[in-house]
């Protein structure tokens, strides 16, 4: 069974940093585009960052320049390099991924919660 475990959430003062990641495990053939949303109380959920296969991006507007996301195929990892950190940045983070495990099927991790504030 395919499970996505979180890593990296915290307490963090603003302007600091955090780095998210998120390990997928079990039967895994390949995994096609992942990625990072957001739900802060009150909110929906919004996509953060998502990346390709092939390595393409995408960011949400409001954090664009500050929050870099990327992959290691070899670990069937995901991480989220986030600087410049905002109280509005305040949120449980889910990573997802989109896995070929004999079907295609999206799998959401159990959330990590960031809290900017000082």
């Amino acid at each position: 069974q395919v499970q996505l475990v979180e890593s990296g959430g915290g307490l963090v003062q603003p302007g600091g940093s955090l780095r998210l990641s998120c390990a997928a495990t079990g039967s895994i053939l390949s995994i096609l585009s992942t990625g990072w949303h957001r739900q802060a109380p009150g909110k929906q959920r919004e996509l953060v960052a998502a990346i390709t296969s092939s390595g393409s991006t995408d960011y949400a507007d409001s954090v664009k320049g500050r929050f870099t996301i990327s992959r290691d195929n070899a670990k069937n990892t995901v991480y989220l390099e986030m600087n410049s950190l905002k109280p509005e940045d305040t949120a449980v983070y889910y990573c997802y991924a989109m896995i070929r495990d004999g079907g295609l099927r999206a799998y959401w991790g159990q959330g990590t919660q960031v809290t900017v504030s000082s």
